[in-house]
């Protein structure tokens, strides 16, 4: 059952967190947003929206296609008067040509089909100079074995059919770099970083979020009977942890100038 992001359900699923302060000093070390214009591209919930305003932006247009999310976006951006949303396609804005200093686009590569259409949208819209900054999982960041702090390692340790599910739709590296290229970007870097994702004061509360599914679409590819196996499993490995739990991702970052 795959997740809906049209769903009320999900309005805040992908809010109810913080951004990683090290994430926003990686982004700093690319570019300096103070006073910039910039785009957010595929925003959901607005967590990084805000973020960037906090940052320094001039102005932030937050862009996604789902209009739950462009409601918990607005309502959890409402304060930070130099941000808007609109809705649209991530691939086809139809917006004016090189209006942005910074387009950001985290966690959407691997919903889209075509890349090199998204990569074409996003040049077109920089200015030139503008940088993409564009954050994703690939297989290889996904399938790292799990620990207390990679706890989607576990996922595919106890359901090893979700494999087949991210190999389907997570890109490869050198893929994403060539696309990049092809679509008239230039000076196209990547790094890996481990991005923060939440602190659990217990497994309890791990338990918790995990039922929930809160932020995880692979989770919605599981029945609520797998999710109580999966949970249990993680449970058993973690068993002997009295320790509160720090979370994190591995993620691919690609940055490129056009």
């Amino acid at each position: 059952m795959a997740v809906d992001f049209h769903s009320k359900a999900l309005r805040i699923s992908y809010t109810n967190r913080d951004v990683d302060p090290l994430w926003e000093n990686l982004l700093l070390s690319h570019v300096d947003i103070a006073g910039k214009r910039v785009l957010d591209l595929g925003c959901g919930g607005g967590i990084y929206t805000k973020a960037l305003a906090q940052m320094g932006a001039r102005e932030i247009v937050g862009l996604d296609f789902s209009e739950e999310m462009l409601k918990t976006a607005r309502r959890y951006c409402k304060n930070e008067a130099n941000t808007s949303f609109i809705w649209g396609d991530a691939a086809d804005t139809g917006l004016k040509d090189e209006q942005f200093d910074l387009i950001l686009n985290r966690a959407v590569i691997h919903h889209l089909t075509d890349l090199p259409l998204l990569f074409e949208e996003m040049h077109r819209l920089l200015k030139p100079g503008g940088i993409a900054f564009i954050q994703d999982r690939t297989l290889e960041d996904c399938l790292l074995p799990g620990n207390k702090n990679h706890i989607r390692g576990y996922f595919f340790e106890a359901f090893p059919n979700l494999i087949s599910f991210e190999r389907d739709r997570r890109p490869l590296a050198k893929d994403v770099e060539q696309f990049l290229y092809t679509s008239g970007f230039s000076e196209v870097d990547s790094t890996i970083f481990w991005e923060t994702r939440k602190h659990y004061n217990s497994v309890h509360c791990l338990e918790q979020d995990l039922k929930a599914r809160t932020g995880r679409a692979i989770l919605h590819e599981l029945t609520n009977k797998e999710m109580e196996i999966l949970v249990g499993y993680i449970k058993k490995q973690l068993v002997f942890l009295s320790e509160s739990i720090h979370e994190k991702d591995r993620w691919t970052i690609w940055t490129a100038r056009k």
